[in-house]
């Protein structure tokens, strides 16, 4: 067993010890045993149909958002004048709380559109900065060499700051796959027809608390994925950029 694999055991293990002993009286904190063994009770399509909902949302949500980072990372590189004028608005939008936002957007739009644009404002701004600074941080000498040669801003971009960019993109779509789920979920918290968020409000407002652990911990499950999956495309698509020591 790989040492990686011993913090998440002992979680477990703490975990199991303290719900069947510490707050076994008040269950507000279940055992994973008693966890699992609800969820199998309730059977794999309840959870699959609600996962499918808050997946369709958060994918396009962090799809979108993403979209909309990499445009402005590129435009801010090439038009400075931009940067001073939308740096502060997609800070703004990182910095306003989605359960304020939520609301209005339920309003202003129907069906799934809040909940994925809510999955969006929870991503851009981390990818915006991660390429940003990946598009500037891209090796002055080969920006020297194409510029020698008669190469303008545009193909610098092309040969050298897309390629150096690429590590810190991956960084940032790494972080927003979870914030993607969350954004999403929250959305479905504040209206929706179905989804894990839905799913996890009637098992709260039913008492049904393994239920609700259950839901958490597929919505945690499918964060970790979703992460897993983009940091394996990172190390694919940019074998030359260093790894973190595990």
């Amino acid at each position: 067993m790989r040492a990686g694999a011993l913090g998440p055991v002992a979680l477990l293990a703490l975990w199991e010890v303290l719900g069947r002993t510490v707050f076994a009286a008040s269950r507000v904190v279940p055992p994973p045993s008693a966890i699992l063994s609800h969820m199998a009770d309730d059977g794999f399509s309840f959870y699959w149909s609600n996962s499918v909902t808050t997946l369709r949302e958060a994918g396009a949500g962090w799809l979108y958002g993403n979209a909309v980072a990499l445009v402005l990372a590129i435009a801010f590189v090439q038009i400075p004048l931009l940067e001073r004028a939308l740096l502060q608005l997609a800070l703004a939008s990182y910095c306003l709380p989605v359960i304020a936002i939520g609301p209005v957007l339920a309003v202003l739009f129907g069906g799934d559109t809040p909940k994925v644009i809510l999955a969006a404002l929870s991503v851009i701004f981390t990818t915006l900065i991660s390429t940003l600074v990946g598009l500037r941080g891209a090796d002055r000498t080969s920006l020297d060499l194409v510029r020698a040669y008669g190469g303008g801003s545009w193909t610098q971009l092309r040969r050298v700051r897309l390629r150096a960019a690429l590590p810190g993109l991956f960084a940032g779509l790494r972080i927003a796959a979870p914030a993607a789920m969350l954004g999403a979920i929250i959305g479905e918290y504040l209206g929706a027809e179905s989804g894990l968020g839905v799913a996890m409000i009637n098992s709260q407002q039913s008492l049904a608390v393994e239920r609700t652990w259950g839901i958490a911990l597929v919505a945690t499950a499918l964060s970790g994925v979703a992460y897993g999956i983009t940091a394996l495309a990172g190390r694919l698509l940019t074998p030359w950029a260093p790894r973190i020591a595990r």
